[in-house]
């Protein structure tokens, strides 16, 4: 679900048709910023990227005409809705259809109320607009007049920005492998609660990672991602004292963030919105009560997967000691 960041900001992850009428939709972390005049699209949350990592796309709101619905235009992209910007249209697909329809309302009320500011009146070029962004952006775009209308994309290939820094966007498409996508997976297991991405903090290096989680009625643990077969970290759920949101959130700078708490270190996880984050929280409380109740009946795990939203994508099971994160 899209959630309003720390700096007011509007922002969630998407699947989006970049190549126009290719059918194929790739993963990204957007940002919609109304007082910069722009919707945005990383590879994943800035956040998480290493630092100065440029864009991948980017719209002016001004240049967009009209956001809705389009699951009738494109039957087979289930939740996906169209963003009309001058001859060209952008198709998207949300997580679900509450998340398509928060989408649609927050983007179409962002462009009525986006009207030039008569400080914007005097004329300037693209060129000198992306001149004043050297340094920052670290990428070059391509500015095309379609229908009268200017759409900006960014080149496909390696940039060298004017600061003299090689930008290689191979290793950033790497990190691609590591999104959630939520093409729901048979689980051949009933005892999975929980399964989907998020990033956690390192135990030496303090450094943030996205990671697979995986919770079931024992244990959760955490791979490097949905491919693998073997977890980096197992977590028994007898070992854990408490789960819940992180009170040190605005120190650590960080939307969405959970703490597990065991007896031999803290667990600090961040979720990608507000709703994951709480269904984690619950999930987890909900397998631990489950276990530690006076019985570990069926009825009881219902009432776990109850607590959380499940997005099972699939099922490894888990033995012997894991290394540790």
């Amino acid at each position: 679900m899209p959630y309003v960041d720390r700096q007011n900001r509007i922002c969630g992850f998407l699947d989006i048709e970049e190549n126009e009428n290719s059918g194929k939709f790739l993963r990204r972390y957007f940002i919609l910023d109304t007082r910069e005049d722009s919707f945005v699209w990383y590879m994943d949350n800035p956040q998480n990227l290493p630092s100065g990592s440029s864009r991948v796309g980017a719209i002016k709101l001004t240049y967009i005409s009209k956001v809705s619905d389009a699951t009738k235009l494109r039957p087979k992209a289930e939740f996906c809705f169209v963003m009309n910007a001058g001859m060209r249209k952008y198709f998207l697909q949300a997580n679900d259809q509450q998340d398509l329809v928060e989408w649609v309302n927050v983007l179409n009320k962002a462009i009525k109320i986006t009207v030039p500011k008569q400080s914007d009146s005097q004329p300037h070029s693209d060129n000198a607009s992306r001149q004043g962004e050297c340094g920052k952006k670290q990428v070059s775009y391509r500015t095309d007049i379609v229908g009268g209308v200017p759409i900006i994309t960014p080149t496909q290939k390696e940039e060298v920005n004017e600061c003299g820094e090689s930008i290689d966007r191979n290793n950033l498409k790497r990190s691609q492998s590591h999104l959630p996508y939520f093409t729901p997976k048979p689980s051949s297991d009933s005892a999975v609660i929980k399964a989907g991405y998020c990033v956690k903090q390192g135990a030496v290096m303090k450094n943030w990672k996205r990671r697979y989680f995986q919770l079931d009625e024992n244990t959760i643990g955490y791979f490097k991602s949905e491919l693998e077969k073997e977890p980096l970290r197992v977590i028994p759920l007898k070992e854990v004292h408490k789960v819940q949101e992180c009170k040190q959130s605005d120190i650590m700078m960080r939307d969405n963030l959970f703490e597990i708490v065991t007896s031999s270190r803290t667990f600090y996880v961040q979720a990608d919105s507000p709703e994951e984050m709480h269904s984690w929280i619950k999930a987890v409380s909900g397998a631990i009560v489950a276990q530690r109740g006076p019985g570990r009946s069926a009825s009881s795990m219902r009432q776990a997967r109850r607590l959380s939203n499940p997005c099972i994508q699939r099922y490894t099971s888990r033995t012997g000691e894991c290394s540790t994160e």
